[in-house]
């Protein structure tokens, strides 16, 4: 056989064989979402619709509970190929981009989900970009309820949570220098040691989601909760670039269609879920406090004097900016 056909032949088994060799891709993501949670079932789905579509061997595996450290763990897991992706709250996403921040660390500053939606809506663009040029691929946002202040002792002022060890994520020292100056007891750790922090008393609040406080137990060894919307948790499922690159053009336009859907159904479900989950905590003794309009008062006006600390520091300032004008313009027009 001559030698140019040998070559052809060459060619067109490299051509043949080439993308289904790709096409057998493992993805990994991390979250600290509970497992069998509706986060973690959403994630599944979408997992199988993305493996039958980029091929046979294919799999998706996620890590749940934080099994693969806390979110800024996660995030230097995915910047050296240890995961490939992850389902993450700004705590996390922020290791990435700190624009994101204005959409979790401004607090008091929503007063709806509508409001919650409108703005995520109009920083994503620019957002997205900015996370594809340094290297991650945004698939799709969520959220996972309001933030609560769960206490061992009832409160209901912002007075009352200053003699009280408060939780704050690892990694965070501007805001647990924030916090100090306004006389609280910040005391810094990751996710997976709130509980038994909480059981041995080296801390005595957990701002939560109702939801997470649920699934984590929070409620056991807090048993009151302050019905104050402190500020939304809001997530995006992102995944690196160059996992994203390694798809066929099939696995990609599947996991982009199925993430969005999981992220729908995140947000939908939720925010659906708050209202049982609170119930259900109530039911083991939960007692919930609903502050008066003198303490939401208070509130609101610890919230303002923050916003100065806040701007330039844990948001930047163009885009708190941004936040306060999208804001008002939506205000205005839906009065």
């Amino acid at each position: 056989m001559p030698d140019r056909i040998r070559r052809l032949l060459l060619v067109l088994l490299v051509l043949a064989t080439g993308p289904a060799l790709a096409e057998k891709l493992t993805l990994r993501l991390g979250t600290l979402a509970p497992k069998n949670s509706l986060y973690h079932r959403a994630l599944l789905e979408m997992g199988e619709a993305w493996r039958v579509a980029q091929g046979d061997g294919s799999k998706l595996i996620v890590f749940t509970d934080g099994a693969q450290g806390g979110e800024s763990d996660t995030v230097k897991r995915m910047r050296i190929g240890q995961l490939n992706g992850g389902l993450l709250s700004v705590v996390g996403l922020r290791e990435i981009d700190p624009s994101v921040s204005a959409l979790q660390t401004m607090p008091l500053m929503f007063r709806s989900w509508d409001e919650v939606d409108h703005v995520r809506e109009q920083l994503r663009p620019a957002m997205e970009q900015r996370f594809y040029d340094k290297g991650y691929v945004v698939l799709s946002w969520g959220d996972a309820g309001w933030v609560r202040f769960f206490s061992q002792q009832p409160a209901a002022a912002p007075e009352d949570f200053k003699s009280m060890k408060m939780f704050t994520w690892a990694g965070e020292p501007e805001q647990m220098e924030v916090m100090k100056a306004l006389g609280y007891q910040p005391v810094s750790l990751e996710t997976a040691d709130i509980l038994p922090a909480l059981q041995t008393g080296l801390i005595e609040v957990v701002p939560a989601t109702p939801y997470y406080a649920l699934a984590a137990q929070f409620s056991g060894p807090a048993p009151h909760m302050l019905e104050l919307n402190w500020a939304p948790i809001v997530g995006a499922l992102v995944v690196t670039r160059k996992a994203w690159d390694s798809m066929s053009p099939a696995g990609q336009t599947a996991l982009r269609e199925a993430a969005r859907t999981a992220g729908e159904k995140m947000r939908a479900q939720a925010r659906k879920e708050v209202d049982d989950a609170v119930a259900a905590m109530v039911k083991r003794g939960l007692k919930v406090t609903r502050p008066s309009p003198e303490q939401m008062t208070a509130w609101q006006a610890l919230a303002e004097s923050v916003y100065p600390q806040i701007r330039g520091r844990l948001v930047p300032a163009e885009t708190f900016d941004e936040v306060t004008r999208l804001l008002a313009d939506y205000r205005a027009r839906n009065k």
